[in-house]
């Protein structure tokens, strides 16, 4: 068998690899997010059936900022422009998730230590903070990969000593988006979708009759929402126009850009579509079956859900960061990704991936066990 020698591949094929890997990080860091969605109705749960269901999530969190980390650092070293643009840019929108995450730390580890002065309510409304803001600004930075941000990048500034900032923002720097009815959806039905996976999840792992029934009740309310805000994104983003590249700086605006992305790549809209249905097949049988295996449909369906709105957001000619303050600075896996020699040469790094996720596989049954 003839050896291959990556070295001899094409720029290009890198660049889509790295988006591939990026969509894959993505997708588990939305399926992760379960535990915030736990974290979002501790508040509501019975003072008698908190603590084991709070049990068992309790060290998940560190999985998912293990996912998140991997994410962040993936997209750092495969796109830097993007990295740059983005989390040197709208910096408010990412340093509160990180503060959230560092809030929900420090939680976990005190809420139950002897003599804690703040006292075990006080750390539970900071999970339930994390729970709730979390998934809400991270669907949000997400759905700017549709909806886009406000920003200009400039390249020559490199050269320039005196302002070595390559991209400008509004004042408010990443914030504004909260202001686009479109991304407060978005992020609002990420909520749902991780308090969905979460009652899943409790229902798999609590063998409790009563801390059945108030989770069955919860997602008889949680999953109505989340389908309903699910239904109005979808046909948000079908409808949506977007940018497309003819050049490697040009764009030209394109109605219903998503849609034909999806037509375009059949292979995202069956992923879409088996996806959602596994999601919506994982609610009915929690519901109606009574099955405990729901979360493992869903938790299936959600990456396959998100794996292809990553393709549909960055394949096919699309700029996966578009701007709406000027259109030529929006970025594509072509104009933002790092050098030839750096993504050739990071592709072996990526051979450590399947390793994180097997620590990730390896710590998730240690703590089932």
């Amino acid at each position: 068998m003839e050896k291959i020698n990556i070295y001899t591949m094409d720029y290009q094929f890198f660049q889509e690899y790295w988006w591939l890997l990026i969509s894959v990080l993505g997708a588990l860091l939305v399926f992760m997010l379960f535990v915030q969605g736990g974290q979002s109705m501790i508040l509501q749960m019975k003072e008698n059936q908190r603590e084991d269901m709070i049990y068992s999530i309790a060290h998940r969190w560190e999985l998912t900022f293990t996912v998140l980390v991997t994410f962040g650092g993936a997209f750092f070293a495969s796109f830097p422009l993007f990295y740059s643009t983005s989390f040197g840019g709208a910096y408010w929108i990412w340093m509160l998730i990180l503060f959230g995450f560092v809030v929900q730390a420090v939680s976990f580890k005190y809420r139950l230590e002897e003599g804690n002065i703040l006292g075990r309510k006080t750390y539970d409304i900071f999970l339930f903070l994390n729970g709730v803001l979390a998934p809400v600004l991270l669907g949000g930075a997400v759905s700017t990969f549709f909806f886009g941000s406000d920003f200009t990048v400039e390249k020559t500034n490199l050269t320039d000593a005196s302002a070595p900032v390559i991209s400008q923002w509004g004042d408010w720097h990443g914030l504004e988006v909260l202001l686009d009815w479109r991304v407060v959806i978005f992020g609002i039905m990420v909520l749902f979708l991780t308090r969905v996976l979460a009652n899943l999840w409790f229902l798999n792992q609590v063998k409790d009759k009563q801390t059945d029934e108030w989770n069955r009740k919860q997602l008889m309310i949680n999953a109505p929402v989340f389908v309903v805000l699910f239904l109005a994104v979808v046909a948000v983003l079908l409808t949506a126009s977007g940018y497309e590249t003819t050049g490697l700086h040009e764009f030209q605006q394109v109605d219903y850009k998503y849609l034909n992305n999806f037509l375009s790549m059949p292979v995202s809209l069956v992923c879409f579509l088996v996806g959602t249905l596994l999601v919506l097949y994982a609610i009915f049988a929690a519901l109606v079956k009574k099955s405990r295996s729901g979360i493992w449909f869903a938790g299936i369906g959600t990456v396959l859900v998100v794996l292809s709105l990553f393709w549909v957001a960055g394949y096919n000619n699309t700029p996966y960061y578009p701007s709406y303050a000027n259109i030529e600075s929006s970025l594509t896996i072509y104009n933002s990704s790092s050098s030839e020699f750096t993504l050739k040469t990071m592709s072996i790094v990526s051979l450590a991936i399947p390793f994180v996720l097997a620590y990730i596989s390896w710590v998730w049954y240690k703590l089932t066990k």
